[in-house]
């Protein structure tokens, strides 16, 4: 399934997993929490939301996995 807006996913953190949703796909340089994260159309970036937390983050698609059923409640 092609992740877009809406996907639940889940990442790794330095404390261990986390889930969320996508709430943003960016394909052009983009600032989020004072920090420029690169991307493009071929190499797009997305910002998600912890479920936990609300906290965003900006990942690339190679770092998000479609999260389980379980972890989509």
């Amino acid at each position: 399934m092609p992740l877009r807006k809406g996907t639940s996913v889940e990442w790794n953190t330095p404390q261990g997993k986390t889930h969320g949703k996508i709430v943003e796909k960016k394909t052009s340089d983009f600032e989020l929490d004072g920090n420029t994260h690169r991307a493009s159309g071929d190499e797009p970036q997305y910002v998600v939301e912890s479920a936990k937390t609300g906290a965003r983050a900006a990942h690339k698609a190679s770092a998000l996995t479609e999260a389980s059923q379980n972890e989509k409640k």
